[in-house]
């Protein structure tokens, strides 16, 4: 039996702590499933659309990823719906633990074969969070260092048009 694992997140935009994450599920399980779900209370720069077509360019190089959107409904049903076996969840300190402790649980009691595997990223990625490659990026700083270079490309867009917007 496959073992399999859905890595959810708005990723907006996929960092590359996200991929070393995913590179880490990977070590671990046959199939890992990157679920970009839309959160109606985060204002995203990119659309889930950019977004997937980011993530599919990253992840391109890599066996035994699938990349699909969550649009509506419980995580958890999603997962079941899969088959996965586990949900994987990057924790970069322990705010980002506490929270992510009580959503396993509550995704536990919804799906009980269903378990959460926290996944610390390379200390190099322990301070990057895709809402402050946005800001940064956005503007003007290097976040090069941070993010693929497609997305970096689409952050210089976005950048770009949102200059342009303003003149």
């Amino acid at each position: 039996m496959k073992r399999t694992a859905i890595y959810p997140g708005t990723f907006d935009p996929f960092t590359n702590g996200h991929l070393d994450v995913l590179e880490r599920a990977l070590n671990i399980f046959d199939e890992v499933t990157v679920v970009i779900a839309e959160n109606s209370q985060k204002n995203a720069l990119f659309s889930i659309d950019e977004r997937k077509a980011m993530i599919v360019e990253i992840i391109s190089e890599l066996k035994g990823v699938d990349v699909r959107v969550l649009s509506s409904g419980l995580l958890a049903d999603y997962a079941r719906q899969l088959g996965a076996t586990a949900i994987i969840r990057g924790v970069r300190q322990v705010k980002d633990f506490e929270y992510e402790f009580q959503m396993s649980l509550l995704n536990r009691h919804l799906y009980p074969e269903v378990t959460t595997v926290f996944l610390m990223p390379n200390v190099k990625y322990t301070y990057v969070a895709s809402s402050i490659i946005r800001e940064v990026a956005m503007l003007g700083g290097d976040v090069s260092k941070f993010v693929h270079p497609c997305v970096m490309d689409m952050l210089d867009r976005k950048r770009t048009e949102l200059h342009e917007h303003k003149s």
